[in-house]
């Protein structure tokens, strides 16, 4: 018999859907160290994916679901449909149409097509109608009409102050805050969608070999940094970079940005895991620093 919340997810999907759904079958799924993934099946052989976590992650959920909407919308490039949203008393979940990943040639140089036809999907402002998480740490995006306010105000400077409060604060953080303006000065980025938190476990291809993008953490802004996070962990195939390339090139000064923008990167990694990270991180600023 389905527990608690697989009965409420049952309720959800066939609210959503307009078709009965009764779960058979629950599979637990590998993935990200949030949340707890589920593939649930029904008799006809229906399939849906399934987020569960705590029910304070109902707002995480919600957030997820605004940007895979919007990147939907768009057209440029795949992501999971959202099916239903809910919770329990104890569990929250987002249910997502469930892909099928793999069996068919990656096509990388599409990837890097569509994603730069979604970076041309751009807003007046920098920013987000509501703060979102990066990993399991909140993110703001209070909108700004500038780009290097946002980046200093609602990137670096709420990572250094998690930092501080964590007792383990980023040595050279405020002197970097000082020269962001003048590292970012004449770079004038439009406000593009951006997934937001693009490395290479949150891409992938479907059965067909259509390029697919998941777990957003999106807002508007420079796209330079989707671009740069990928490089973080090893990079995407060269495929990817030239086709970007040859759809929407990329500004002079882009390399010296991009260790910029990864900073955040490597400061969340630094509150959220420790280790070397925080070394990383002070590594980053002090050449930077020495570099301006």
């Amino acid at each position: 018999m389905p527990d608690h919340w697989q009965s409420a997810v049952e309720a959800a999907i066939t609210e959503a859907t307009g078709a009965n759904f009764a779960l058979q079958s629950t599979q637990a799924c590998g993935g990200g160290c949030i949340n707890e993934a589920y593939r649930v099946e029904d008799a006809s052989g229906q399939t849906y994916f399934v987020k569960l976590n705590e029910d304070t992650a109902s707002v995480m959920f919600s957030a997820e679901a605004r940007a895979l909407k919007a990147i939907a919308a768009v057209g440029a490039i795949r992501a999971p449909h959202v099916i239903a949203q809910g919770h329990t008393k104890q569990r929250a979940f987002l249910v997502l149409e469930d892909l099928d990943f793999g069996g068919a040639p990656l096509d990388w140089s599409a990837m890097g097509e569509q994603l730069a036809a979604l970076h041309r999907k751009v807003s007046d402002r920098f920013g987000w109608p509501e703060s979102n998480f990066i990993g399991s740490t909140p993110q703001q995006n209070a909108w700004a009409d500038d780009w290097p306010t946002f980046f200093r105000e609602q990137r670096l400077r709420p990572q250094f102050s998690i930092a501080r409060r964590r007792g383990a604060p980023i040595r050279g953080d405020t002197a970097f805050l000082n020269i962001v303006d003048d590292l970012l000065a004449g770079h004038t980025p439009e406000p593009s969608l951006l997934h937001g938190d693009l490395w290479g476990g949150n891409a992938g291809h479907d059965s067909a070999g259509n390029p697919v993008i998941f777990d957003p953490a999106s807002y508007y802004g420079d796209r330079e940094t989707d671009l740069a996070f990928t490089h973080m962990f090893g990079g995407f195939p060269p495929s990817f970079y030239a086709a970007y390339e040859g759809a929407w090139p990329l500004p002079d000064g882009y390399e010296r940005r991009a260790e910029i923008y990864n900073l955040y990167h490597v400061v969340n990694h630094a509150n959220l895991f420790g280790g070397g990270y925080h070394g990383q991180a002070e590594a980053v600023i002090r050449r930077l620093l020495a570099g301006r």
